[in-house]
């Protein structure tokens, strides 16, 4: 996929998060100006979304991973909003049940794929396990790094039979996530957004951190890119994924199917 962004990371090459600052704006001077771009790029999605649909040439998932507080909602809320639900779906990736348990750690993505015209979104995603369970030790480095590997000829996999992937680590700052876990806390209405674990997952930063540097070199590959957006604004984070999205789609070069019968015969009574 031919997709114009300084936020992509090329294949095969190192990273260190640190090298990316969380707060960028990119072209962007003021969130009014990220704003407008959003909205348009909006009905543009919109409109492009029909003709996706309708063509049913392709299926395209969008995969979101990031710390906790990153977005991963947010960015659903802001870009899809106006589009038509009927062409989307969401899978949430929380921990694998018993039964998830008993299979291979992809199964339960391969499971929720979106088909031919429809457009799937990851909210956290198969790359959980070869995050969290290497961070907490339940898996080796070893093993990561093969699942790494499965991971990559899966995704090239997919890609081969008609599904567009892209990929976004929403980028945030240490400091970031302390200011919005602290207006969580103060904001009665946002309690039920707060659990245990987001304090708990803290105090791994620093692993976290590494683990996600080495799946983003390990696993941008051209069928499949890893984009790193800067998302401590998240009027910037909004306006630059709606932008590769709108790429993504563009760059299908979509036609409306024609009909199979001919209209001139159609009376209407």
């Amino acid at each position: 996929m031919k997709i114009h962004s300084l936020h992509r990371v090329k294949p095969h090459t190192k990273v260190r998060l640190s090298q990316y600052p969380a707060d960028d704006t990119g072209i962007y001077k003021a969130s009014k100006e990220a704003d407008a771009q959003l909205e348009d790029n909006r009905q543009r999605l919109d409109t492009l979304q029909e003709l996706f649909a309708a063509s049913a040439q392709h299926a395209l998932l969008i995969v979101l991973q990031g710390m906790d507080t990153g977005g991963k909602d947010g960015t659903i809320r802001h870009i899809f909003t106006g589009v038509n639900p009927q062409g989307c779906q969401i899978t949430q990736f929380k921990v694998p049940t018993p039964l998830e348990l008993r299979h291979d750690f992809l199964w339960r993505a391969h499971a929720a794929v979106p088909a031919k015209g429809v457009i799937g979104i990851f909210n956290r995603s198969h790359y959980e396990d070869v995050l969290v369970v290497r961070v907490h030790k339940k898996i080796s480095d070893k093993q990561a790094h093969r699942r790494m590997d499965e991971i990559v000829a899966w995704e090239e996999m997919l890609a081969a039979n008609g599904v567009a992937i892209l990929k976004f680590f929403l980028h945030i700052s240490h400091e970031e996530q302390t200011r919005r876990l602290t207006e969580r806390l103060a904001d009665p209405n946002k309690h039920w957004k707060i659990s245990e674990s987001d304090f708990a997952e803290r105090k791994f930063w620093p692993d976290y951190q590494r683990a996600y540097e080495d799946v983003l070199a390990r696993t941008s590959r051209k069928h499949a890119p890893w984009f790193i957006v800067p998302s401590n604004h998240k009027w910037y984070r909004n306006a630059a994924i709606s932008e590769i999205l709108l790429q993504t789609l563009v760059g299908l070069k979509m036609k409306f199917p024609q009909p199979t019968f001919d209209l001139k015969k159609l009376v209407l009574d």
